[in-house]
C-alpha cells in the first residue's frame, strides 16, 4: 500500500467515529461521533483504545471473560469507524481477547492522547495567549 493511497488518508472532512452506547439508552443513535481524523490509522487507533477502555472499565477483578463481555454488552461503549472501508478497526474482531486478558499497561486503554479534539483545544490556547 502506498503512502499516497486514499485508504490511509481521510476524505477532506476527515473520519470518524461514532461512539455507541450498548445499553440501547440511545438507541441505535450514536452518544457522540468524534471527528477530524486524519488518517484511517489514528481512527483506527483512537476507536480500539476506546473500546479496550470501556471493556476494561467494565471487569471487576476474577472476572470470566464470558461475564466480562456480558457487562460491556449491557453496560459500556462501542466505537465504529465510519468511512474507512474494509480498512475500518471493528470491535468484534479483537472483542473476545480484550475481554480474555485485562490492558497490560495504560497506554492500551488511553483513547484521550489520540482525541482529535485535543488538538483542537491546543489551537484554541494558543490562540487565547
Amino acid at each position: 500500500m502506498s503512502a499516497l493511497d486514499p485508504g490511509i488518508f481521510a476524505p477532506p472532512d476527515g473520519l470518524e467515529v461514532r461512539i455507541l452506547d450498548l445499553s440501547g439508552a440511545n438507541g441505535s443513535e450514536p452518544v457522540e461521533t468524534v471527528r477530524g481524523f486524519r488518517t484511517l490509522e489514528h481512527a483506527n487507533a483512537f476507536a480500539r483504545r476506546y473500546v479496550r477502555d470501556s471493556l476494561d472499565r467494565c471487569r471487576t477483578r476474577g472476572m470470566a471473560a464470558d461475564a466480562v463481555l456480558a457487562a460491556w454488552f449491557a453496560f459500556g461503549e462501542d466505537a465504529e469507524v465510519t468511512g474507512g472501508g474494509d480498512q475500518a478497526w471493528r470491535s468484534a474482531t479483537e472483542l473476545n481477547d480484550f475481554a480474555a486478558r485485562p490492558a497490560k499497561d495504560a497506554e492500551e486503554r488511553n483513547w484521550r492522547a489520540l482525541d482529535p479534539r485535543r488538538d483542537e483545544d491546543d489551537d484554541a490556547a494558543e490562540e487565547d495567549e
